[in-house]
């Protein structure tokens, strides 16, 4: 279940930053950017990569958050205990 959930957050996470870099990129040319007053010296796949990380990243995000609140009160209470009761018997170090 938990590879599931993984593809499940990962997947629309990555089309979405797909989608998303072509639009930003549409509007914002990479060698026209600054960084604290200063001109990027990266070259545009550098910056193209980049931006898509961070856009798959903060989409990634957004994708955990909807997982975890289209789930039921009583399955996150019950992974909860069984996670406290799972700790609770392995021995102390």
């Amino acid at each position: 279940m938990w590879k599931l959930n993984v593809m499940w957050v990962l997947w629309p996470a990555f089309l979405a930053a797909g989608v998303l870099e072509m639009l930003v990129f549409a509007v914002i040319d990479p060698e026209d950017m600054r960084w604290m007053g200063q001109s990027l010296t990266w070259p545009r796949q550098a910056i193209y990569s980049l931006g898509f990380f961070v856009l798959w990243g903060l989409t990634a995000v957004a994708s955990s958050l909807s997982l975890l609140l289209s789930r039921s009160g009583e399955s996150v209470n019950l992974e909860g205990e069984a996670a406290m009761r799972e700790d609770a018997s392995r021995p102390s170090a």
